[in-house]
């Protein structure tokens, strides 16, 4: 090639840098945090924004490290939390963020950011979550198409009922027009019957299957053990992102993931937005967390988890079975438990 050549080369080359913006640079896939961040939307925190998290918990780490926990709010100390369980999942992280600058922690949010498997997770429940609320050896009346929404939500007779806000009556006529004419708003914080088993509320028990319903442990195995996994029995040699990343019980985030997912799923909106005034969808997972994280719900809330798990993990089950009334390690535990309350008595009548 002659000079001339090259340099005309060179100068189209330039032309072209000069007019476009060019390829945006993708993070590569083998940087341990590609692989956690999709995990951590799933089972930690689904719309955190990265950015203020990093940025957040470096200060709580640094600057304001000296400052007591109990001058931070709830909110604060909250998402510090989730900031520590981000740093214990990725070795290294911790040293990473500390002795990098500012454009560290931008390519840190940015290999981190669970957005990619929320939205690869919303195209594949588009379609799968038609199967499961279709009754069996039946057909949807009308029928809905798997790729295009329009006719979901309250548009639809069965999606509709799905999503009626429990405590709502979607028989009602004149509730259903309300809600398909938009009279009634339904807010992120009034949670559909689909979230319970059997769609059916109890307002007298509210706890009353509560995130039981066989169309959130469809969608649960759909994503953590994979679609075919759905329709037979679990099996301890699955595969499947649970697997992948070692998750051998569920998390409390993640039920509220799969919940707001399935609920955008039966929505008419065709795009994910977590602030859409529509779906609602970030004040409706939200106020899924709050209570999960409340004192007062303490003991539903480990119940759940329980039951969440036998559904899931089949190992599990057995792990987590109730001891059998009079075996000898029942007999063992009662009579420790007995001992222990002996010993605080007698030591606080010595006390008196």
């Amino acid at each position: 090639m002659s000079e001339e050549q090259q340099s005309c080369g060179e100068r189209r080359r330039q032309s072209v840098d000069a007019l476009q913006l060019g390829p945006r640079k993708r993070p590569a896939a083998t940087d341990p945090l590609v692989h956690y961040g999709r995990h951590f939307g799933r089972t930690v925190h689904a719309l955190c924004n990265f950015q203020a998290l990093l940025t957040n918990g470096i200060l709580r780490m640094g600057e304001l490290a000296e400052i007591p926990e109990e001058n931070f709010t709830a909110e604060e100390r909250r998402e510090h939390r989730i900031f520590q369980d981000l740093l214990k999942s990725v070795v290294g992280l911790e040293e990473r963020l500390m002795q990098g600058g500012d454009e560290e922690v931008d390519v840190v949010a940015e290999l981190a950011s669970a957005s990619g498997a929320r939205g690869d997770d919303t195209k594949s429940l588009k379609g799968s979550v038609l199967d499961w609320i279709t009754p069996k050896g039946q057909s949807l009346v009308p029928s809905l198409s798997r790729n295009v929404k329009i006719d979901r939500g309250f548009h639809h007779e069965r999606t509709g009922a799905l999503l009626c806000p429990a405590g709502l009556d979607w028989s009602h006529l004149e509730t259903r027009a309300k809600l398909q004419s938009g009279e009634i708003v339904v807010t992120g914080d009034q949670w559909p019957l689909f979230l319970y088993a059997d769609y059916h509320y109890d307002p007298e028990d509210p706890w009353n299957g509560l995130l039981r319903s066989a169309l959130l442990v469809c969608a649960y195995k759909h994503v953590f053990t994979s679609p075919s996994s759905v329709d037979r029995e679990p099996k301890a040699t699955r595969s499947g992102n649970a697997r992948i990343h070692g998750m051998t019980r569920i998390t409390l985030p993640s039920i509220a993931y799969i919940a707001m997912q399935v609920r955008f799923a039966l929505t008419s909106s065709p795009v994910f937005s977590r602030t859409d005034t529509v779906t609602d969808s970030e004040r409706f997972y939200n106020s899924i967390l709050e209570i999960f994280e409340d004192p007062e719900e303490k003991q539903e809330v480990e119940d759940l988890a329980v039951w969440w798990n036998r559904q899931i993990f089949p190992s599990y089950s057995t792990a987590q079975r109730p001891l059998v009334k009079n075996s000898a390690l029942a007999r063992i535990r009662e009579k420790r438990a007995r001992a222990k309350e002996a010993s605080v008595r007698d030591g606080g009548s010595g006390d008196a």
